[in-house]
């Protein structure tokens, strides 16, 4: 039987809910994404919220440390939550959802992110390919990308 992953998009929730940052980025008009040293695939910028930390807090830090970014603009998208069986005992988690357009990025990354790649393309590799590929659609149809 075939694995469901329900990923559904919120304008807002309680922010204490919000476990992860996902940053949809670009530069120069071309996609940012990025390679884990431990995996062949790709995906968006991201990751945990830290204890007390907020939300916006976390999605620049993971920026920064998963491309290397250092002057960049970033801006809210909504809120998304992914269900899975696999994920968290099948419980309903949330994370919020950004876009940023990188200016400037420093030459070395300082975390387990292997590279960066920026391509006109969508990779086709994706590390999450039930969840990111409806991150980007979504962040599409609110008029973002």
């Amino acid at each position: 039987m075939r694995e469901t992953v329900k990923v559904r998009f919120y304008d807002s929730v309680n922010d204490d809910l919000l476990k992860f940052a996902v940053i949809i980025a670009r530069t120069g008009g071309k996609w940012v994404f990025c390679k884990h040293k431990e995996r062949d695939t790709y995906e968006v910028p991201g990751g945990h919220r830290e204890v007390g930390e907020p939300i916006f807090d976390t999605a620049k830090r993971e920026l920064y440390e998963e491309t290397g970014a250092i002057d960049f603009e970033i801006t809210p998208i909504c809120v998304y939550s992914v269900t899975a069986k696999d994920n968290f005992d099948g419980e309903e988690t949330f994370g919020m959802l950004y876009y940023a357009d990188v200016r400037t990025f420093e030459a070395e990354l300082h975390s387990e992110i292997e590279k960066i790649i920026i391509t006109d393309k969508l990779v086709e590799h994706w590390t999450y390919p039930l969840i990111q590929p409806k991150l980007l659609e979504e962040a599409k149809r609110r008029g973002y990308l």
